[in-house]
Parts: C-alpha cells; structure tokens; sequence
C-alpha cells in the first residue's frame, strides 16, 4: 500500500490537525527522521498554506490542536507544538504548550524548524497596495523601469502576466516583459483584479 493511501486510512479522509474533510495532501515534516507513516500527515489546504507560512495564521482555525496535540503520531504531534508555539502569544495555545508532553527525540525534532524562537508573523510577496501576489498572478507597472544589463525599458501600464514570487525575497517577482524574464520589485506592481 503506498504512503498517501497509508495515510488517507490512518486519517479516516480527514486532515490530521484541523478534521476537515476537504481536500487532503500529503504533508512530509520537516527534519523527520525517516519519510515513513510516523513524519508524516495527511492535512487540508488552509492548514498546508498556514504552516507553510504562505497565508497568515488565523487563530481559530487551530483551535483544533487542543485535539490533535494528544496525537500518538509523531508527526501530529511534532506540527502541533510547531503551530502552538507560532500561536504562543495567545493564553490558549501557552497553556497547551504547558500540558503537552513530547518524548527527548520528539522535542529535538520538532525544535529544528525554530518554530519556538520565532514570532506567528509571515512574510507573504504584496503589491504596492498591500494586496497578496501569488505564483501564476497579474500584475501592472506603476512605473516605467530600466532593466538592468538590458536596453528594455518597461513602461508604466504594462501588464506582467502568470508572476513567479522569488522564494526567500518577498520583495521580488519574476515576469516576462516582451519575452525578456525580469526580476522587479513588488513596491512596483499593482495586482490586476
């Protein structure tokens, strides 16, 4: 039996954290010691993009770990003290935090990511407006731009269409301007509704 099918009967087709019964994926946490049963889970799409830090939490939704902390699987177990502690400011997720138990191994896995360390903030790629940008979006310049090591100069009005954001710089996204890819700063882009 393959792992997502393992995993799909483990979860009775329901997200391990949250219990929704939309749309599943496999989730393989990070610095598991082993890509098997135990690093794994099975969740929905808003606990995916809010662990992934690609959407902002939204606290009610993880209401849910109160349930899925007393997980026997260690993956379970290891994703909800990563999201407790990202949650860590609220009264609710510290006294979960000061009931949960993880064994030696368990803590040090789940303490790799620094989840612990650091803040719930998410650095997410927005146009000049605040608005979030996404791979595959539209943008339209705000102002005419040199391209650097290029003779193009992009105007102002033109519309940059399927984007790329630039993993680990969320002031950046990468788009085609007259069949040229182009790196250009969000502060730049409006997103085309």
């Amino acid at each position: 039996m393959a792992l997502e099918d393992q995993l799909l009967v483990r979860a009775e087709n329901k997200c391990e954290l949250c219990a929704s019964s939309g749309s599943l994926s496999l989730y393989e946490t990070p610095y598991a010691p082993h890509k098997d049963a135990a690093g794994c889970l099975m969740i929905c799409n808003a606990c995916m993009a809010q662990i992934e830090k690609k959407e902002t939490l939204h606290q009610s939704h993880w209401s849910c770990l109160t349930t899925s902390m007393w997980s026997e699987v260690p993956a379970i177990q290891v994703v909800s003290w990563r999201m407790l502690n990202r949650l860590r400011e609220e009264s609710w997720a510290m006294e979960q935090l000061d009931m949960m138990y993880l064994d030696e191994d368990t803590l040090a896995w789940a303490k790799k990511t620094g989840d612990h360390e650091n803040d719930a903030s998410v650095d997410l790629h927005k146009d000049s407006n605040g608005q979030v940008l996404h791979d595959g979006d539209s943008v339209i310049l705000i102002k005419s731009l040199d391209v650097k090591g290029s003779t193009l100069n992009a105007k102002m009005g033109t519309v940059v269409k399927n984007i790329k954001v630039v993993e680990g710089n969320t002031e950046q996204i990468e788009g085609k301007v007259e069949g040229q890819l182009i790196v250009i700063l969000t502060k730049y882009v409006r997103k085309q509704s």
